[in-house]
């Protein structure tokens, strides 16, 4: 992992300290950590459940604001603009081997600073080379003052981005760090959701990148607790630059700059592009009698029982995937027993989600029936619509934060008002079919062949030759294992996967590490399933 990759962003710092001057506040450590205590012990607490969240966020923001009131001005940031450090930053470059010609660095407004080329770069042209020394990555890190407590928390030991986070801190806490040219060029502040005001957090209530915030706020909280704690206690931590100065303000920066941060930091620039999408959790109700079969079916095109699918800007909105779980998913016992055991299986199973190769014309009624409908019902979750955020976008002086948190929350309404209306529009479709008679493609025109099937299904035609069918019983027998977690044979899970965890001796170390890893949280969310 290494830090130098980063964008460099768009906010100016704020005008403070210098490197290495100390303090100018005097708090009590133990006070803090008093605080950091009560903090870690809120954040290891449960998930809340639907609709409290807001309240867990509101008492972890409590506590964290509590801590940064007494930090104030403990931070260690630097005098004047980062853009006034820029020649510096190309000297340095320069000095150790970086390219430096054939472009400038600009503010580019919106999007921050950034490179713009200062002559024609042709294709393939290497114009722009970082030599690993000025990297700050995980081994710089292990072979600087951050070493001796890296080779004793396993915490550290096994994230990554953690560790750059804290070798980033030392080497800013050092006056004489080698990375000091880079580091004073690096924004104070981000327009992501760790830096939002409350209100306009609350701006991005009912959208989906709510709840990726209280999460990233939640863990954000809880390591900065925990590493409190083992800075002030560990004997490793005592000759650390930033031990006497180590404050939420400052620890929330590197995790923004090093990690990949969420979705709502990268989306809300671009909402209503052709890019974007909205996360559906759907799933098969172990309560459907149609249960085994449904399971069974969908294992064996490589497709969970119950996933995170999307939908999408573009026309059609749904993919092949989340098109050949609708098909499944809306499937008779009759349909169902055609995918498992009747002429051509294979090629109805690799056709599923071809839209060109309908299961029925009802199942196509109904699978469009019924996105249509959870589609509405997301639309009805949001408590505006979409042209009130228009006019408010119009018609208020917002924050850049504010502004993009409602363009966010206007487009996710606006895909799924689009979904609701090509749904809509392929239901009436495929009922005129219906009326008609019109006559069904047959899914052997298709002219599917081995070579084109997909990899789950090559491997069961590769594992004997042609396997026999199953019977109906063997089919249901084996689905039925999906109720106790199992699929096709014993300690297998659909599509292959399975979440592996290592497990941490310490309490302490479980409880700063929990969540942190980076995920979808509608993935993890226990959403009623379908």
């Amino acid at each position: 992992m290494a830090l130098m990759s980063r964008k460099m962003g768009k906010k100016s710092r704020v005008k403070t300290q210098k490197s290495g001057t100390g303090a100018t506040a005097s708090v009590s450590p133990k006070e803090t950590l008093n605080l950091t205590s009560e903090l870690l012990q809120k954040c290891s607490s449960p998930t809340p459940g639907p609709g409290k969240e807001w309240e867990e966020y509101v008492q972890i923001r409590s506590l964290v604001e509590k801590i940064r009131k007494k930090q104030k001005g403990l931070s260690v940031t630097f005098d004047g603009k980062r853009e006034d450090y820029f020649p510096d930053l190309m000297k340095w470059a320069s000095e150790n081997g970086a390219s430096v010609e054939g472009f400038e660095m600009v503010n580019f407004k919106e999007e921050g600073f950034g490179l713009r080329a200062t002559r024609d770069i042709k294709a393939e042209e290497l114009f722009l080379w970082v030599p690993r020394k000025l990297l700050m990555t995980v081994e710089s890190a292990k072979n600087s003052v951050l070493g001796p407590l890296y080779s004793q928390d396993r915490i550290l030991q096994a994230m990554g981005n953690i560790t750059l986070a804290f070798h980033l801190l030392c080497e800013r806490a050092d006056p004489n760090s080698f990375w000091q040219p880079y580091i004073q060029t690096l924004p104070s502040e981000y327009d992501t959701p760790l830096y939002f005001e409350e209100d306009e957090v609350r701006d991005l209530q009912s959208t989906q990148a709510i709840h990726d915030v209280f999460s990233q706020y939640k863990n954000t909280a809880r390591q900065y607790a925990y590493f409190y704690k083992v800075i002030q206690t560990h004997p490793h931590a005592n000759k650390l630059p930033l031990k006497d100065a180590f404050t939420y303000e400052d620890y929330r920066s590197p995790p923004a700059t090093t990690w990949k941060m969420i979705a709502v930091s990268v989306s809300l620039c671009g909402t209503s592009g052709r890019e974007s999408r909205v996360k559906i959790k759907l799933g098969v109700s172990k309560s459907d009698r149609l249960y085994a079969m449904k399971a069974e079916v969908l294992a064996r095109a490589g497709i969970p029982t119950s996933s995170v699918f999307a939908l999408h800007f573009t026309e059609p909105p749904v993919s092949a995937q989340l098109l050949a779980f609708l098909r499944v998913f809306c499937m008779t016992e009759e349909e169902l027993k055609e995918h498992l055991l009747g002429d051509n299986a294979l090629d109805r199973i690799f056709t599923l989600g071809n839209s060109e190769y309908p299961v029925s014309w009802d199942n196509e009624v109904r699978l469009w029936t019924f996105l249509e409908d959870r589609a509405s019902l997301l639309l009805k979750t949001y408590k505006t619509t979409i042209e009130e955020d228009k006019s408010f976008l119009k018609n208020h002086d917002l924050s850049v934060r504010a502004a993009m948190a409602i363009k966010l929350r206007l487009g996710e309404k606006e895909i799924l008002e689009k979904a609701v209306k090509s749904a809509a529009a392929n239901r009436e479709h495929y009922r005129k079919q219906v009326q008609v008679g019109a006559p069904l493609p047959r899914c052997e025109e298709s002219g599917t062949g081995g070579a084109r099937l997909p990899l789950a299904l090559r491997s069961l035609e590769e594992e004997a030759g042609v396997q026999e069918a199953l019977t109906l019983t063997e089919a249901v027998g084996r689905a039925k294992a999906v109720e106790n977690g199992l699929v096709n044979g014993e300690n297998s899970i659909p599509n292959g996967t399975r979440s592996e965890k290592g497990n941490l001796n310490q309490e302490e170390s479980k409880r700063a590490t929990e969540g942190t890893k980076e995920s979808s949280s509608d993935s993890t969310e226990r959403g009623r399933e379908q």
